[in-house]
């Protein structure tokens, strides 16, 4: 009896899973390219997120945290220029490297995008208590860690 109903509810997490999967990709899509932001892509905003707003970042650390090659990146990084979302400088140190920053422009699509995630967090844990909410966590770091060993096979 126990492993029919771990089955069930295997099966039922799955199905979960891969709805929620489905619906962040679709929905994320339709909340944050609004009309403000429709000349760019969703990857685009995905790309502006890890720009940040902080210091500048090299192209290579925007590389290495999208796990993209440099050279992806740059198609990218023209695109989101020509549009006025970020601008490029080359460093005064080494003029190997080429450090972005966002635009007036680019940092209100960096903050609509998120207001999405802000929103999309409080949803999920509103009516979870501490330990539930630890509980969460728990499960959040093991499926991330699964998708971590996924990628390097």
């Amino acid at each position: 009896m126990e492993k029919k109903r771990r089955s069930g509810t295997n099966r039922a997490l799955n199905e979960l899973l891969v709805n929620l999967f489905n619906s962040v990709m679709e929905t994320e899509e339709k909340a944050i390219i609004t009309e403000q932001f429709k000349d760019i892509t969703n990857n685009d905003m995905h790309i502006i997120d890890a720009i940040g707003i902080e210091e500048p970042r090299s192209m290579s650390a925007i590389a290495k945290l999208l796990d993209v090659t440099v050279g992806t990146l740059t198609t990218n990084m023209n695109s989101l220029e020509n549009k006025g979302y970020i601008v490029r400088e080359r460093s005064k140190n080494d003029k190997r490297v080429v450090f972005v920053l966002l635009t007036e422009k680019g940092k209100k699509a960096f903050f609509h995008h998120r207001d999405f995630h802000k929103k999309m967090i409080k949803s999920i844990v509103k009516d979870l208590d501490e330990e539930e909410m630890k509980v969460l966590i728990r499960c959040m770091y093991n499926l991330n860690d699964f998708f971590d060993e996924q990628l390097k096979k």
